[in-house]
């Protein structure tokens, strides 16, 4: 049985941050009904290329899979009764919609609660309800400038310019958060029988994921030093370069450092006064790694992680992202399995990268079509309604 078979999440959320928490809790089994726009549906449908169906875009074959979709325009009260009939049936009630926004529809958590006295609400928002941010929109690039991740890269490389991670990070991230929020709560609701209200704020879940360690020594009260994690800023921290392409290499402990500089020819580089010196203050990693891409290029890419595989030294080629699909660890667990989407035909689904001793792996879900699933879904409320009756 999967982990989390029996579990229903009614969940109108869109674009990246509520559809990943919904689809990792798909993933583990739950039954998430995806309540979407009539006509339009969810904006994740239309990010990647839809071959011939652009509501069924490649990511939203990865974002929304294992999920139903309803349609459902809440201002119209037919459709309105059917999602209160949903959130009366469900576990789980998540969704992004703007606090103000949501009470005018008549879906705030107390007008739920009175629908299903144990719901979990959880509510996704861009920042916390009770600050002066709260009514603000936020995406993945608003919460990347809140948090000053934008300024990281001018610390690494110079160039003044404020610039975004390339990655839907913060949408990500927060989605992971609001997936650990869905289940502690399902874990308090089995303990003491009771639901309850969860915002999960994307600048607050981001902060203290970036801040972990770019907080640094600002810490502490008062600051003994400014923010920033010298390690991961250091501009020589980057792929070395090789005879044919790039590796990554970690010498992180001073075993390592010397295994590795000895490996390279250059032992001595670490009883240099200047290493000393630097050595001394905390300053000494970027000696080392001018000294790594100063002797890389001597072998190919091959040869060095052969070298390093056999002395423990951490190291991996730089992949590009083209060539991923190929990765031959990938490729040896079965991490991207060839499928055939009944809408779409063949793609390339990536398997959930958490194994559970308990729960062995089974066929994951598809991604499904605008309404797919709303006739079915009709009428298994209905069949609950004459049940009752």
């Amino acid at each position: 049985m999967a982990m989390l078979s029996g579990i229903r999440i009614v969940d109108l959320t869109t674009v990246i941050f509520g559809p990943y928490a919904t689809q990792m809790l798909a993933d583990l089994g739950a039954e998430v009904i995806k309540v979407e726009t009539p006509g339009l549906g969810d904006v994740s449908r239309y990010l990647g290329s839809g071959v011939p169906d652009p509501t069924m875009g490649s990511i939203h074959l990865t974002v929304n899979r294992g999920k139903r979709s309803i349609a459902l325009d809440l201002k119209d009260e037919a459709d309105a009764a059917v999602l209160r009939d949903l959130i009366a049936s469900a576990d789980v009630f998540f969704h992004n919609v703007r606090g103000k926004a949501i009470a005018r529809l008549g879906f705030d958590y107390e007008s739920c609660k009175a629908l299903k006295n144990d719901i979990i609400y959880v509510h996704g928002t861009g920042f916390g309800q009770d600050g002066p941010y709260a009514d603000l929109q936020a995406y993945d690039d608003v919460i990347q400038a809140a948090t000053a991740t934008t300024s990281l890269l001018p610390r690494v490389d110079g160039d003044p310019r404020p610039r975004y991670f390339p990655s839907l990070i913060a949408d990500k991230i927060a989605g992971q958060f609001g997936a650990q929020a869905i289940l502690a709560a399902l874990v308090h609701k089995l303990r003491t029988g009771e639901g309850q209200q969860v915002e999960v704020p994307m600048f607050e879940c981001f902060a203290s994921f970036m801040l972990t360690e770019h907080l640094r020594d600002a810490t502490l009260a008062p600051p003994l030093g400014p923010a920033g994690y010298p390690r991961q800023l250091d501009p020589a921290r980057q792929p070395f370069p090789t005879a044919d392409g790039y590796v990554a290499i970690v010498p992180y402990t001073p075993e390592s450092t010397l295994r590795l500089m000895t490996l390279l020819g250059s032992a001595e580089l670490l009883e240099t006064p200047d290493y000393e010196a630097a050595k001394a203050k905390g300053e000494h990693m970027p000696l080392i790694y001018s000294e790594i891409a100063r002797k890389t290029p001597a072998k190919t890419t091959a040869e060095w992680l052969a070298l390093f595989a056999a002395n423990d030294i951490p190291a991996m080629a730089a992949r590009d992202l083209d060539a991923i699909k190929d990765d031959p660890h990938l490729v040896a667990t079965g991490y991207f399995r060839r499928r055939d989407h009944p809408d779409v035909g063949a793609f390339d689904e990536m398997q959930p990268p958490v194994r559970y001793g308990a729960a062995p792996p089974r066929d994951l879900g598809f991604a499904p079509r605008i309404d797919g699933d709303g006739e079915a879904i009709r009428a298994e409320l209905e069949a609950g309604r004459r049940k009752r009756a």
